[in-house]
């Protein structure tokens, strides 16, 4: 049966403990980024795999990884040719096939680092995708996936393609869209607002959809 994974990204702007503590209550396995293992640390919290280069983890992390009995560690040389959330993600295709991801400290700092993580997070085509952030949650939409939204009237969504040729239908929303075209990391689908339970869906290609606090 397929399971759900937390995975705790190395963003330097971490989630509240309070989210990283409901994230790992609905997760079945967590796995530490590299400096996500400081994030669960700093909310009292473990992990099941740690995966990285130690490079930008605190000095106790450090310690607690070289000495781990715990979890487990996969750790990586520095000069390697992937980043520790492409490693992190091939750790969970061997470990759990056909998870679900759930990502966090995922988003903040360098934003190259920020659109290599959403890079990544839609080119892992076993299960859905989420990110999810104290004041954001989205989702990785492929064609054919949707996702519906209930009991956040008011609230404002956006979809971004991020995939050429993306096709996306809109119904619950201030401004519907059927079968409409989207353009590569173009602004169309931005800022629009939840009027009922609402259903996203993309007919062709990959966008990112958005649900803000």
């Amino acid at each position: 049966m397929a399971c759900k994974v937390l995975v705790v990204c190395g963003s330097p702007v971490v989630a509240s403990a309070d989210l990283l503590s409901r994230l790992v209550g609905e997760c079945d396995h967590v796995v530490a980024v590299d400096r996500g293992l400081d994030a669960l640390l700093g909310a009292g919290l473990g992990c099941d795999v740690y995966v990285g280069d130690a490079d930008t983890v605190s000095d106790a992390g450090r310690a607690l990884i070289d000495a781990a009995t715990d979890f487990e560690v996969e750790r990586h040389d520095p000069y390697k040719d992937y980043t520790d959330l492409a490693l992190a993600l091939d750790s969970v295709r061997r470990r759990w096939p056909g998870a679900e991801v759930v990502a966090t400290c995922a988003t903040g700092g360098r934003p190259d680092m920020a659109l290599s993580v959403l890079g990544l997070l839609a080119g892992y085509n076993d299960a859905p995708v989420w990110i999810a952030e104290d004041k954001v949650v989205a989702r990785i939409l492929r064609a054919g996936e949707s996702w519906t939204i209930e009991g956040a009237e008011g609230k404002t969504f956006s979809i971004i393609a991020i995939a050429p040729n993306t096709k996306v239908s809109e119904h619950g929303l201030e401004w519907e869209l059927d079968h409409s075209s989207l353009d590569l990391l173009t602004d169309t689908g931005v800022s629009n607002i939840v009027r009922t339970t609402a259903n996203i869906t993309v007919r062709q290609g990959t966008a990112i959809g958005f649900l803000f606090a």
